[in-house]
């Protein structure tokens, strides 16, 4: 049986992602920060009849945690065959008393401070994270990593002042999956003589707590789109950017 391992998988995108990769027969590790969450997401996808899998804690910004999981990991299998870096925060969002987006994080005001903690989660979690499990991902036949990303990490797409998107800067979430892309570049590059298939995903602009449900997709669409890379056959694509939302013939996103 393959397995799947999904950071930040007890809610949203990350949960119906493992709920879709179940049903095509994956035994999932829920990596969970918080173990309560992780167990509750678990006993939910078993209430559905599908037993497949398993929470393991997993805080993406602590080495120990980190660290610990990969130990863990290694008591319950031999090989990982996909790693679904989906943690990711975005700093804080202002919102109007409608729950509407007020404003965004700027360039010249935000402390650096929040830049760091960003970046903690979104850039240096799946490094950590990527590194850590590389030795498990390398025993299975056809390993794969999906870096869930963002169509707002385009350079290309926010320096074009006709994308529907142009106005929506922030400074720190942005910049994060931005720069999330070029390691998932290096990564593919490094990889291109393997097996492995590496990409960075968008789930698309979907409707979650991370953006007070303001999304237009659903979680179901999104968790499709995700699982559907982690199953690459031996001709799928790698170190590509992909969203399916911006590009529904090619999949793939200006860089």
């Amino acid at each position: 049986m393959k397995t799947v391992l999904i950071t930040g998988a007890n809610k949203s995108i990350g949960l119906e992602t493992a709920r879709k990769l179940l049903k095509e027969g994956y035994f999932v590790f829920i990596g969970s920060r918080n173990i309560s969450n992780g167990l509750e997401a678990v006993e939910k996808l078993k209430s559905a009849g599908l037993n497949h899998v398993e929470v393991v804690q997993l805080d993406v910004t602590s080495e120990l945690s980190v660290q610990t999981a990969r130990e863990e990991l290694g008591k319950k299998t031999q090989h990982l065959d996909v790693l679904v870096n989906n943690a990711g925060i975005h700093g804080g969002v202002p919102l109007t008393e409608m729950g509407e987006v007020a404003g965004f994080k700027t360039a010249t005001a935000t402390d650096v401070e929040v830049f760091k903690k960003v970046f903690e989660t979104n850039l240096y979690g799946v490094i950590r994270v990527t590194q850590t499990f590389m030795d498990l991902l390398k025993e299975s036949s056809q390993p794969r990593i999906v870096n869930v990303s963002s169509s707002s990490g385009s350079l290309t797409l926010h320096s074009d002042p006709t994308w529907w998107g142009y106005d929506h800067k922030d400074a720190v979430y942005l910049p994060s999956k931005a720069a999330l892309n070029m390691f998932t570049i290096n990564l593919a590059y490094e990889l291109r003589n393997t097996s492995f298939k590496v990409n960075a995903v968008d789930p698309g602009f979907t409707a979650t707590d991370f953006n007070n449900h303001n999304g237009t997709g659903t979680v179901e669409e999104a968790g499709k789109r995700i699982a559907k890379y982690a199953m690459l056959g031996s001709e799928g694509p790698t170190g590509k950017f992909i969203s399916e939302e911006y590009s529904p013939e090619t999949g793939e996103i200006p860089w």
